[in-house]
């Protein structure tokens, strides 16, 4: 039963990331995120992993762990693709005023 509930608790907070991810890659931006708590949970996931091999209970709730991090991975992903864009934008700005500033 306990593996159950903690599948559960897995499961409805994992389905959480690639939401996160969707709305934040149709954002395009970084802005609002947090580094600092993708990397806490990132960390989290991954303590839960060594958990279940620390005390040798590996059973298929491992798998969900898996999955969570697959998920997490694509919103550090999203965050760089969106850093980049912002520092993309953040130059032409820069371009854009120093055209305006010599013209």
């Amino acid at each position: 039963m306990a593996e159950l509930l903690e599948a559960v608790m897995l499961i409805c907070f994992g389905l959480s990331w690639p939401l996160n991810a969707y709305k934040n890659y149709k954002a395009g931006t970084a802005v609002g995120t947090s580094w600092q708590f993708i990397a806490l949970i990132t960390a989290g996931y991954f303590a839960g992993i060594a958990a279940k091999f620390v005390s040798g209970n590996l059973n298929w709730v491992l798998a969900v762990y898996f999955i969570n991090v697959i998920c997490i991975a694509a919103n550090w992903l999203v965050y760089f693709r969106n850093r980049r864009l912002d520092a993309r934008r953040c130059s032409e700005l820069v371009v854009e005023e120093e055209t305006l500033v010599v013209a």
